[in-house]
């Protein structure tokens, strides 16, 4: 097909697709200068000249009373998508992580002919094997962003690629502590927690108020602690109550966003388990992982379809308990602080970490836009 009549299509349902769609669209434009790319995508993919069918805001919802809210206006556009995607026959469609949307679009036009990728292996290594059943179903190719991914994949008889974690590229090798610290007003000298509790209602409301009372019994132990906590402008009246409520205002100090200033900043992070623990680690810094969910969901979902042994992504890479994960029940004020301090009190283990940490980062960088266009490129060509 004559390169001026390229078109791929593209499905980024929230802010962290959208980045690496972003990054794919890089590489994408520049092996095909002249291809047009269509379909939904954010603010980073319409910088790059993307045609966007739906605003992305339309999929980006999260939490089971959310996505029923919103489920026959998602379902629709789904259909809408599909139907027009058959008409115009793009050469490839890539679903961009956002798997419950996505891989039933990738299977629905692959099994009408279309090429399809998807990026970002969905976790089926941590939990929901069953995912992989529906994956090889809807993936030509699968760009992976863990390097372990690929060959796990292989034994399920689904083609992908490695092609590196975004966030490598965005967070630097050596962070500059002094000059975060300058950006918050921090005392260079001083010993600093950042508390993350997530970005999401629900992780606030099971996870705010525990991490503020282990931070007050930090701050009996040490009193010269300082504690900065990132939150999301939409979460902070909610934010500033529990802190209110915990007795630590004035001693806690909230931060407009601006996570990635607070993980450069710190000695040491209590955080929730999630992709923040790998940002964490690649600013080089010791953690305590923590989560906890309904005692129902516990038992039913997490425990019965865990496949490994740790939850926070520093461990899963490393294949051991690098940092402390205390979870559910075992998450009390008194082993969040105890766990937190050891690190404040075990330099040499801190620097042991840290070199583990930049080995991690190194094997995370890659050159993400064109491995991106090497995948893709290997699908148009069968």
């Amino acid at each position: 097909m004559p390169e001026t009549q390229r078109q791929f299509s593209l499905v980024a349902g929230e802010a962290s697709g959208d980045l690496l769609a972003g990054l794919m669209l890089d590489g994408l434009q520049a092996r095909w200068p002249a291809m047009k790319a269509v379909g939904i995508g954010g603010p980073q993919m319409l910088a790059r000249g993307f045609e966007t069918w739906w605003p992305q805001e339309k999929l980006a919802v999260s939490g089971y009373v959310e996505v029923l809210r919103h489920y026959a206006e998602i379902a629709g556009i789904r259909r809408q998508l599909r139907a027009r995607l058959l008409r115009e026959s793009p050469e490839i469609f890539i679903g961009v992580d956002a798997p419950d949307f996505n891989l039933d679009l990738e299977a629905g036009l692959r099994a009408r002919g279309l090429k399809t990728a998807h990026f970002v292996c969905p976790s089926i290594w941590a939990w929901r094997p069953e995912r992989v059943v529906k994956l090889r179903a809807a993936a030509d190719h699968v760009l992976c962003i863990f390097p372990f991914e690929p060959a796990l994949l292989e034994k399920h008889g689904i083609a992908a690629s490695y092609v590196g974690h975004p966030l490598a590229k965005v967070i630097p090798m050596a962070p500059d502590r002094e000059a975060a610290r300058a950006a918050l007003g921090l005392d260079p000298q001083a010993q600093v927690v950042a508390i993350l509790p997530g970005s999401r209602r629900s992780e606030l409301r099971h996870l705010a108020a525990l991490f503020f009372e282990a931070a007050a019994l930090m701050l009996k132990s040490r009193p010269g602690l300082r504690f900065i906590c990132p939150v999301l402008p939409n979460l902070r009246a909610e934010m500033e109550q529990v802190l209110q409520a915990s007795g630590l205002a004035g001693r806690v100090t909230l931060l407009d966003g601006r996570s990635h200033t607070a993980l450069a900043a710190c000695d040491v992070t209590l955080i929730a388990s999630g992709t923040a623990t790998l940002e964490a680690a690649l600013f080089k810094r010791p953690m305590v992982i923590s989560y906890r969910v309904n005692p129902l969901t516990w038992r039913l979902v997490m425990r019965r379809k865990q496949l490994q042994p740790w939850v926070g992504l520093p461990n899963i890479l490393s294949g051991e308990f690098v940092v402390p994960e205390v979870l559910q029940d075992a998450a009390t004020p008194q082993a969040l602080a105890e766990a937190t301090l050891a690190w404040l009190a075990s330099p040499d283990r801190v620097h042991a970490l840290q070199q583990r940490f930049c080995a991690m980062h190194a094997e995370l960088l890659r050159d993400t836009p064109t491995l991106c266009a090497d995948a893709i490129q290997k699908v148009l060509e069968g």
